[in-house]
């Protein structure tokens, strides 16, 4: 498929926006406080905070610089608010009021006249009329001063990188950090944005792809931030419809509470905060109405600073199962009750809030796993949860890739039970609360569990309690692979995960990504988009690319599929044999200019010759040119293509000799891939002339590695092997193959006379070799 890296726009459709869209507006804060924004009208956004102590501040923030949006569909960077206002009507509760110290403050960061960096504070209640929770507030950038009463500077207004304004608690104190007696919860709505004046208006890309047949995945922990409203804009006119993958994330949709020394932990029963709960629902409401359906994605996996001690995954040593984010997130333990009684609480939560905006409940268990330490490869099998239930029944398993024991073994089919019961245990609760029409998801990561170090990983990580029927579907990704270009291991372990779990692919799904470092863009971006093209060609139905963050910084553009007409091809051998005066004759094209001084230069336009023959001397008889005709008509002419056997070349030892399995080299190993396309060299030295082979004769091919025949493979269309494991890295891969050309007739019509043939003459019959797709 088509595709495209999109830096910005070049002629694409745009349209203008109002500066100050409610839509384009973000939130921020410092964690661990909460905060969310959602647009809840044309000219309308509403914020809500859960603020947990004293110096807790959020920001509503509008950028002059779009970073968040797709290139194709992002609004023009101008920094000039010269002559430009922005009115809007002010109203809140649980927050600072506009008349309070510390009361809402709108930061301007950009440059003075001069191009220094400067930052003005400016106080909203200067330019509010009414009450302080309740104002229109009046915004002339040109005419704005800072100061406690706007007698301080005078804002520059032609040259700003962003607005903040700012949120507190009622009880803010900057200079204190402890903990709120309870938990705040406010809210600030501004209703009737307008702006006028100079800079009013701003232009925006406003691209429409055409629908494709690819989904997309989302995340609340990337996109927290935002609007509901702008994310489902990218992913509608960048051509996604059906579902989203939305994962919910495991840092910011939990509620906090203080643990008896004031540590912030997650709420045991799963509960989520306001900000989160109101976003979601609007998310999910938004979504329908564009005919969307989310799938709601959720997982085993905690922010570490807020996860209870007791709840963490540890290794033998009692070190914790911490991932490499920074700061990092924790696994939880199956085998732990309140920790299993979190996530069903969560699950259902989220399944509730579906429900109530009218849409089907669809729920994802997320990459459930036990954690194996990386640098040490530990498995994660040994909280006291674990332990008082199976871990303790064989001496600890300190690393993956050594011995295991068969004690050891059996302790890894108990964890693996556990963990196979624990997802199981989520999707019961949420089609307890809402029904057995509510559809559960499985997500599975096969690097990590079929990871090649530790061959015991898929008996922790992938139990049999998941198998066919027990989710809707089965979903899998694999993007450490795919971006790395291990296609060997990729398609090994589709084989492994069908025997083993027994989903038909028609109840399969495959999300391909990600790209963590843009560096990376150009090469992961091709291997991402070929892969769902892969998955496709494998009869897996729905295909999802993870995920819109980066999909929108790098500019990644899936082009819609292409009506691309079919060649005909009947896989059948020209009937006759070629006589002694059939004529074959390669044909190259060639550019050749002469210059004024005689010289010339040559252009080679083809890198394989095109074979030109014609098969008309080897008719003998009345009787084979009835076989001709009959073959003649049953092509359509030229219509369809098919088989010749060339006479002159038809080996891959030589012309004509009996091949072998070094015969020729078709390609260098690298530990990684598994596709070699069958090919012949001719000519030596450093450029010999490379043919592809596209028919071979299946039941002649021989193909070795490093000197060594091997029957680890398999032949697919179009000439090619595909190895079940990948040749080791700088290990020859040759092949020796008898092979056809593939050919059509090279006219419409064939013209035989009796008195001709009769006469000894034999007719033209030409045909011309077929440049096959490979």
């Amino acid at each position: 498929m088509a595709y495209w890296l999109a830096k910005d726009r070049t002629g694409q459709d745009s349209d203008f926006i109002q500066r100050f869209d409610p839509r384009f507006w973000t939130v921020d804060f410092p964690r661990p406080m909460m905060a969310s924004i959602t647009g809840t009208g044309p000219t309308t956004l509403r914020v809500e905070c859960e603020f947990l102590h004293h110096d807790a501040l959020a920001g509503l923030i509008w950028d002059s610089e779009d970073t968040l949006d797709h290139p194709l569909l992002a609004y023009d960077t101008n920094r000039d608010y010269a002559h430009t206002s922005l009115t809007f009507r002010w109203r809140s509760a649980g927050v600072l009021p506009l008349d309070a110290v510390h009361g809402p403050t709108l930061t301007i960061e950009g440059r003075d006249a001069g191009g220094a960096s400067r930052t003005w504070y400016v106080r909203l209640w200067n330019y509010a009329s009414g009450a302080p929770d309740d104002a229109v507030v009046s915004l002339d950038f040109s005419q704005l001063r800072e100061g406690w009463q706007a007698d301080g500077a005078v804002v520059h207004p032609s040259d700003i990188d962003r607005l903040f304004i700012s949120l507190v608690p009622p009880a803010y104190d900057p200079a204190n950090g402890a903990l709120l007696t309870s938990r705040a919860n406010g809210w600030v709505e501004l209703f009737d944005i307008a702006s006028d004046g100079a800079h009013a208006m701003l232009p925006i890309g406003d691209v429409m792809l055409p629908p494709h047949d690819i989904g997309m995945a989302t995340a609340y922990d990337d996109a927290y931030n935002q609007t509901p409203a702008r994310l489902l804009r990218n992913t509608l006119q960048l051509g996604y419809r059906g579902e989203i993958i939305h994962y919910v994330g495991m840092s910011h949709f939990f509620r906090l509470e203080p643990a008896a020394d004031g540590t912030l932990l997650v709420e045991r029963n799963g509960l989520l905060c306001g900000p989160a709960e109101t976003w979601h629902r609007a998310f999910f409401e938004e979504a329908l109405a564009m005919d969307y359906q989310v799938i709601a994605s959720i997982s085993f996996e905690i922010f570490a600073e807020h996860c209870p001690p007791d709840w963490m995954q540890r290794a033998h040593d009692g070190s914790p199962a911490l991932t490499g984010w920074v700061p990092p997130s924790s696994l939880i333990s199956p085998a732990n009750n309140a920790a299993k009684n979190f996530v069903r609480g969560a699950a259902a939560r989220f399944g509730l809030l579906q429900e109530q905006a009218g849409m089907d409940v669809v729920m994802q268990v997320g990459e459930p796993w036990w954690w194996i330490q990386p640098d040490t490869g530990a498995p994660c099998i040994y909280d006291d949860a674990a332990r008082s239930v199976f871990s303790n029944a064989a001496p600890p398993i300190t690393d993956m890739r050594g011995p295991i024991t068969a004690a050891q073994l059996v302790v890894l089919d108990e964890a693996a039970k556990s963990l196979g019961f624990a997802a199981n245990s989520v999707r019961n609760r949420v089609r307890q609360q809402s029904g057995s029409d509510a559809k559960c998801y499985l997500l599975a990561f096969t690097p990590t569990i079929f990871d090649a170090d530790m061959p015991e990983a898929d008996r922790l990580n992938l139990p049999s309690q998941w198998a066919h029927p027990q989710y809707d579907r089965l979903q899998l990704e694999d993007y450490d692979w795919l971006t790395l270009g291990a296609e060997a291991l990729r398609r090994k372990t589709y084989t492994e995960v069908d025997q083993r779990l027994g989903y038909p692919l028609g109840q399969q799904d495959y999300m391909a990504g990600f790209v963590l470092d843009p560096a990376d863009a150009e090469l992961f971006w091709a291997r991402i988009d070929a892969g769902l093209d892969e998955a496709a060609a494998r009869g897996v139905p729905r295909r999802f690319v993870w995920a819109l963050p980066q999909v929108c910084r790098d500019g990644y553009v899936r082009l819609p599929p292409q009506e691309t007409p079919m060649q005909a091809f009947d896989d059948v051998l020209y009937p006759l044999a070629l006589g002694r005066d059939a004529g074959v004759s390669p044909e190259f094209s060639t550019s050749i200019a002469l210059t004024a001084s005689g010289h010339e230069r040559r252009n080679s336009q083809w890198s394989d010759a095109r074979l030109n023959y014609d098969v008309g001397p080897g008719i003998r008889s009345h009787s084979e040119l009835g076989v001709l005709l009959e073959f003649f008509r049953a092509r359509r002419g030229p219509a369809r293509g098919f088989r010749l056997a060339d006479p002159y070349d038809f080996s891959s030892n030589g012309l004509t000799g009996t091949p072998t399995a070094s015969d020729q080299l078709i390609g260098v190993g690298d530990g990684l891939a598994a596709t070699y396309h069958l090919s012949k060299s001719y000519g030596s030295g450093d450029e010999p002339q490379q043919r592809t082979i596209t028919r071979p004769r299946a039941d002649s091919i021989l193909v070795s590695v490093a000197g060594e025949v091997t029957n680890d493979w398999t032949l697919e269309d179009g000439g090619r092997i595909i190895f079940i494991d990948a040749p080791p890295d700088g290990a020859e891969v040759r092949a020796g193959f008898y092979f056809d050309v593939p050919v059509r007739f090279a006219e419409d019509r064939l013209d035989i006379t009796g008195a001709t043939f009769a006469a000894g003459e034999a007719p033209s019959v030409p045909l011309i070799e077929v440049k096959e797709e490979t």
